[in-house]
């Protein structure tokens, strides 16, 4: 599968459910945008930052580009969707046979403090599909933790369940 069209199904999600999230947020006037699952934790602006980042942070390496971001100075729900959505044009306009380069290659990066230097398929596979994921799970679980109506289908957009449904707590007979 073409590198790109994974993070655009998923960034997809991420718009959408940014959606729900900010209509939810909207009495709190963005207090959803500094929410945090532990202290010391980023806040779910950040999370969301991230996950677009990890994107490009993929793509434009494994294409031969130098690496882009579209953090914006305003965090705003307005904002982080803005950043989403480029970040979805961007790697979408990436020609496919541009990632047609060798597996072998290197593919370089900073995991923290950390200087990484990979060969293309551990890059992709085990350092930015990982954290991707990781920072999009976190915009989920903030979002859920603070109430939030989205569901697993929100997040895949596969999974779908009837309102109120749980596996723990069998619907009763009507």
């Amino acid at each position: 599968m073409h590198p790109s069209a994974m993070f655009h199904r998923s960034l997809a999600q991420l718009c959408g459910m940014l959606g729900k999230i900010e209509a939810a947020d909207g009495e709190a006037g963005g207090a959803l945008l500094a929410a945090r699952l532990h202290e010391d934790m980023l806040p779910f602006a950040q999370h969301v930052r991230a996950t677009a980042n990890f994107a490009l942070r993929g793509c434009c390496p494994l294409a031969g580009v130098p690496v882009v971001s579209f953090d914006g100075d305003e965090i705003s729900f307005a904002g982080l969707q803005w950043q989403v959505v480029e970040t979805m044009r961007f790697i979408a306009d990436i020609p496919p046979s541009q990632f047609n380069g060798p597996a072998d290659r290197i593919c370089r990066d900073r995991a923290g403090f950390a200087d990484l230097a990979l060969p293309a398929d551990e890059y992709l596979n085990l350092y930015i599909l990982p954290n991707f994921y990781f920072h999009l799970s976190m915009v989920y679980a903030i979002a859920r933790s603070r109430g939030v109506a989205i569901g697993k289908g929100d997040f895949d957009g596969y999974h779908i369940y009837a309102p109120g449904f749980s596996w723990e707590k069998p619907a009763q007979p009507g």
